[in-house]
C-alpha cells in the first residue's frame, strides 16, 4: 500500500495481484506462469512481475510448499535495472 500511496497509478494493478496471488494455490513456478504470462523466473522461489505496463517491476519470494509469497522488491524500471534480482531483499 505505500507503494501505491507514492505511485498511484500501480494501485489497481497491485491491487489485481494481490487477489490473483491469493486465491491461488501454486505448487511451482511454471504454475504461476500459467497465471502471470509476463511474469519471469529470476530463480526456483523468485519470480519477476512487470507492473502497470512494464513501468513499473516487483521482485517476489515464494515459499511455494507453504503458501507463502513474499515481497523482496517494487520499484520502477529504472530501479529494478540497478538491482540484483536473485538476491534482493528491500522489505
Amino acid at each position: 500500500m505505500e507503494f501505491w500511496e507514492k505511485h498511484p497509478e500501480t494501485e489497481q494493478p497491485l491491487k489485481a495481484w494481490y487477489a490473483r496471488t491469493k486465491a491461488a494455490d501454486w505448487q511451482n513456478p511454471q504454475e504461476v506462469l500459467s497465471d502471470f504470462g509476463t511474469a519471469k523466473v529470476v530463480s526456483k522461489d523468485r519470480l519477476r512481475f512487470k507492473i502497470h505496463g512494464n513501468n513499473y517491476r516487483m521482485i517476489v519470494g515464494f515459499k511455494f510448499s507453504a503458501g507463502i509469497a513474499f515481497i523482496k522488491f517494487i520499484g520502477t524500471h529504472k530501479e529494478y535495472d540497478q538491482i540484483d534480482a536473485g538476491t534482493v531483499s528491500q522489505f
